[in-house]
């Protein structure tokens, strides 16, 4: 197996200037895995609730969804302009399904279909599928996408980068 694949967005990011102070942070503890050991045990398969149909994976399976960062104007808890981040994922048309959102089911094969250069996140299918259901689009697990039609090179991360510095 190869190096593991990463998100080429930070390549374009410049250190801070030596005059900016930023102190100093530990890792933080995930309060994830707090709510994970606090959860009661899975129920046995044998309760009523639904199951995957053959084929079709389960609702948590977790996925690579191409996507974003994006951030606007607003105002920080002192009151001062603040920028407030939040992950777009990315929609893409389908000459059969309309607008859909893709997931893969591994970054491979992600970038096998956008690029090396697509920034994406990891979700789980279920929410994900949930979440954009609502709003009409349609979930392609591990689409096929024609060679070369890549959304992202590494130009317009760098491009993105030198926007987000401003």
């Amino acid at each position: 197996m190869g190096a593991p694949i990463r998100s080429r967005l930070l390549d374009f990011v410049e250190p801070d200037p030596p005059e900016r102070e930023v102190p100093e942070r530990g890792p933080r503890p995930s309060h994830l895995l707090g709510l994970v050991e606090a959860a009661p045990p899975p129920t046995p398969a044998t309760d009523d609730r639904p199951r995957p149909k053959p084929g079709v994976p389960a609702y948590h399976t977790p996925v690579c969804v191409p996507a974003h960062p994006r951030s606007v104007a607003g105002t920080g808890t002192d009151g001062r302009p603040a920028r407030v981040p939040f992950i777009v994922f990315e929609l893409f048309e389908h000459p059969a399904h309309g607008t859909v959102a893709f997931a893969f089911t591994t970054p491979q094969k992600l970038v096998e279909a956008l690029g090396e250069a697509q920034p994406w996140v990891a979700a789980s299918l279920g929410p994900l599928a949930e979440g954009v259901g609502e709003q009409g689009v349609t979930v392609l697990l591990d689409p096929k996408v024609a060679p070369g039609q890549h959304t992202w090179k590494p130009a317009d991360l760098a491009a993105y980068a030198q926007e987000v510095r401003r």
